[in-house]
């Protein structure tokens, strides 16, 4: 599945209700390293794409700030982007902020996002083209690699490394 399906699958969850917290996204945070954050109140639009990505085998930017998938993956000109590719734009005053999503659609002047935190939920929210401030594709991401001790020490050892000795985990 690609991250894009992987995102329409959340379509429709929410924060959780008044002061309770909804434990899937506390996964999603976690899912990207920061299984600290513990209320789902923290802006997690970040997080839903990184899981998103993280899910379908993809290394994401592994953090919460939207802008910092302006420098993930590939380039792409807006009139070049695809559904599934990723998109930022500012948020709030400062430098820093930022919402990201994966394009849904562009229409005209509106792209369609599929994000999360839109109003508190995964949706799929209108914003205007204007406001891009890039759209990014995987392209050269390297994949997420899981590998045990016994695969590390048989890749050594393949390499060149026989310092490994034998392979024992």
């Amino acid at each position: 599945m690609t991250p894009f399906d992987i995102a329409r699958g959340y379509i429709g969850m929410t924060e959780g209700p008044g002061p309770a917290d909804n434990p899937k996204i506390l996964e999603m945070y976690a899912s990207v390293g920061h299984d600290w954050v513990e209320h789902d109140s923290v802006a997690w639009c970040a997080a839903f794409v990184g899981h998103c990505l993280e899910r379908a085998g993809i290394r994401s930017t592994r953090k919460l700030t939207a802008r910092s998938y302006l420098d993930w993956g590939v380039p792409v000109e807006v009139a070049d982007a695809l559904q599934g590719d990723i998109a930022v734009i500012p948020r709030g005053k400062s430098s820093w902020q930022g919402h990201v999503f994966f394009i849904d659609r562009i229409e005209g002047a509106w792209v369609w996002g599929l994000g999360g935190n839109q109003d508190d939920a995964v949706s799929i929210k209108r914003y205007p083209v204007s406001k891009l401030l890039g759209v990014r594709r995987a392209g050269t991401v390297a994949p997420r690699v899981e590998m045990g001790v016994q695969e590390v020490q048989r890749r050594l050892k393949s390499l060149g490394y026989h310092e490994v000795g034998g392979i024992d985990g």
